[in-house]
Protein backbone atom coordinates (compact mmCIF):
# COMPACT_ATOMS: atom_id res chain seq x y z
CA UNK A 1 0.00 0.00 0.00
CA UNK A 2 1.20 3.48 -0.87
CA UNK A 3 0.26 6.44 1.33
CA UNK A 4 0.41 10.24 1.10
CA UNK A 5 -0.39 12.63 3.94
CA UNK A 6 -0.81 16.29 2.99
CA UNK A 7 -2.40 19.46 4.24
CA UNK A 8 -5.88 19.54 2.69
CA UNK A 9 -5.37 22.64 0.56
CA UNK A 10 -5.99 23.39 -3.08
CA UNK A 11 -2.26 23.98 -3.53
CA UNK A 12 -1.55 20.34 -2.64
CA UNK A 13 -3.73 18.91 -5.41
CA UNK A 14 -0.61 18.66 -7.61
CA UNK A 15 1.08 16.51 -4.92
CA UNK A 16 -1.98 14.27 -4.85
CA UNK A 17 -1.88 13.94 -8.65
CA UNK A 18 1.84 13.10 -8.61
CA UNK A 19 1.25 10.45 -5.93
CA UNK A 20 -1.68 9.00 -7.89
CA UNK A 21 0.19 8.98 -11.21
CA UNK A 22 3.19 7.21 -9.67
CA UNK A 23 0.89 4.64 -8.06
CA UNK A 24 -1.09 4.03 -11.25
CA UNK A 25 2.10 3.74 -13.30
CA UNK A 26 2.95 0.60 -11.33
CA UNK A 27 -0.28 -1.02 -12.58
CA UNK A 28 -1.32 -2.20 -16.00
CA UNK A 29 -4.09 0.38 -16.12
CA UNK A 30 -5.48 1.77 -19.39
CA UNK A 31 -5.20 5.52 -19.96
CA UNK A 32 -8.98 6.01 -19.94
CA UNK A 33 -9.32 4.29 -16.58
CA UNK A 34 -6.47 6.43 -15.21
CA UNK A 35 -8.30 9.56 -16.34
CA UNK A 36 -11.53 8.41 -14.70
CA UNK A 37 -9.73 7.68 -11.43
CA UNK A 38 -7.88 11.01 -11.55
CA UNK A 39 -11.12 12.94 -12.06
CA UNK A 40 -12.75 11.19 -9.10
CA UNK A 41 -9.71 11.70 -6.88
CA UNK A 42 -9.76 15.40 -7.72
CA UNK A 43 -13.44 15.66 -6.81
CA UNK A 44 -13.01 13.92 -3.47
CA UNK A 45 -9.83 15.78 -2.48
CA UNK A 46 -11.37 19.14 -3.42
CA UNK A 47 -14.44 18.33 -1.31
CA UNK A 48 -12.13 17.68 1.65
CA UNK A 49 -10.29 20.98 1.08
CA UNK A 50 -13.52 22.96 0.82
CA UNK A 51 -15.73 21.35 3.45
CA UNK A 52 -14.02 19.03 5.94
CA UNK A 53 -12.21 21.66 7.98
CA UNK A 54 -13.80 24.90 6.77
CA UNK A 55 -12.87 27.60 7.71
CA UNK A 56 -9.70 26.00 9.13
CA UNK A 57 -7.41 23.51 7.43
CA UNK A 58 -6.28 20.03 8.37
CA UNK A 59 -4.64 17.00 6.86
CA UNK A 60 -5.82 14.38 4.42
CA UNK A 61 -4.31 10.94 4.00
CA UNK A 62 -4.66 9.20 0.65
CA UNK A 63 -3.97 5.47 0.48
CA UNK A 64 -3.58 3.48 -2.73
CA UNK A 65 -3.44 -0.27 -3.22
CA UNK A 66 -4.14 -2.81 -5.92
CA UNK A 67 -6.20 -5.75 -4.76
CA UNK A 68 -6.64 -9.00 -6.63
CA UNK A 69 -8.37 -11.51 -4.38
CA UNK A 70 -11.08 -13.50 -6.13
CA UNK A 71 -12.05 -10.52 -8.33
CA UNK A 72 -10.25 -8.92 -11.27
CA UNK A 73 -7.47 -6.55 -10.12
CA UNK A 74 -8.79 -3.22 -8.88
CA UNK A 75 -7.34 0.02 -7.64
CA UNK A 76 -8.52 0.88 -4.13
CA UNK A 77 -8.07 4.47 -3.03
CA UNK A 78 -9.13 5.76 0.37
CA UNK A 79 -9.20 9.28 1.73
CA UNK A 80 -9.04 9.93 5.47
CA UNK A 81 -9.54 13.22 7.26
CA UNK A 82 -10.51 14.25 10.77
CA UNK A 83 -12.79 17.06 9.63
CA UNK A 84 -16.52 17.40 10.13
CA UNK A 85 -18.32 14.06 9.79
CA UNK A 86 -20.26 14.02 6.52
CA UNK A 87 -21.47 11.17 4.34
CA UNK A 88 -21.82 12.51 0.79
CA UNK A 89 -23.37 9.23 -0.31
CA UNK A 90 -26.55 10.02 1.66
CA UNK A 91 -27.21 13.06 -0.50
CA UNK A 92 -29.88 12.39 -3.09
CA UNK A 93 -28.57 12.00 -6.64
CA UNK A 94 -29.27 14.99 -8.88
CA UNK A 95 -31.87 14.69 -11.60
CA UNK A 96 -29.55 14.78 -14.59
CA UNK A 97 -32.56 14.71 -16.92
CA UNK A 98 -33.92 18.01 -15.55
CA UNK A 99 -33.35 21.29 -17.38
CA UNK A 100 -30.17 23.05 -16.29
CA UNK A 101 -32.03 26.00 -14.79
CA UNK A 102 -34.17 23.61 -12.69
CA UNK A 103 -31.23 21.80 -11.10
CA UNK A 104 -29.87 22.89 -7.74
CA UNK A 105 -26.19 23.82 -7.61
CA UNK A 106 -23.88 21.09 -6.37
CA UNK A 107 -24.01 17.33 -6.10
CA UNK A 108 -22.82 16.48 -9.61
CA UNK A 109 -19.27 15.68 -8.51
CA UNK A 110 -20.19 12.94 -6.05
CA UNK A 111 -22.76 11.65 -8.56
CA UNK A 112 -19.94 11.40 -11.11
CA UNK A 113 -17.81 9.49 -8.59
CA UNK A 114 -20.68 7.11 -7.79
CA UNK A 115 -21.43 6.39 -11.44
CA UNK A 116 -17.81 6.13 -12.62
CA UNK A 117 -16.27 3.99 -9.91
CA UNK A 118 -17.12 0.32 -9.37
CA UNK A 119 -17.54 0.73 -5.60
CA UNK A 120 -17.81 3.74 -3.32
CA UNK A 121 -18.08 3.67 0.47
CA UNK A 122 -18.05 6.09 3.40
CA UNK A 123 -17.64 5.50 7.10
CA UNK A 124 -16.87 7.62 10.12
CA UNK A 125 -14.52 5.60 12.29
CA UNK A 126 -12.36 6.59 15.27
CA UNK A 127 -12.95 10.29 14.60
CA UNK A 128 -12.01 9.94 10.92
CA UNK A 129 -13.99 10.34 7.72
CA UNK A 130 -12.97 7.46 5.47
CA UNK A 131 -14.12 7.64 1.84
CA UNK A 132 -13.06 4.74 -0.37
CA UNK A 133 -13.35 4.25 -4.12
CA UNK A 134 -12.57 1.14 -6.16
CA UNK A 135 -12.09 0.75 -9.90
CA UNK A 136 -11.32 -2.42 -11.81
CA UNK A 137 -8.14 -1.96 -13.75
CA UNK A 138 -9.00 -2.34 -17.40
CA UNK A 139 -12.77 -2.08 -16.95
CA UNK A 140 -14.12 0.92 -18.84
CA UNK A 141 -17.41 2.55 -17.85
CA UNK A 142 -19.55 4.22 -20.48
Amino acid sequence: MKELKVEATIENLSKVFTFLQEALDTCDCPARTKRQIKLCVEEIFMNITHYAYNPETGTATIKFSVENGDKPPRAVISFEDSGKPYDPLKKEDPDVEADLDERPIGGLGIYLVKTTMDAVAYEHKDGQNVFTIEKEIGKIVG
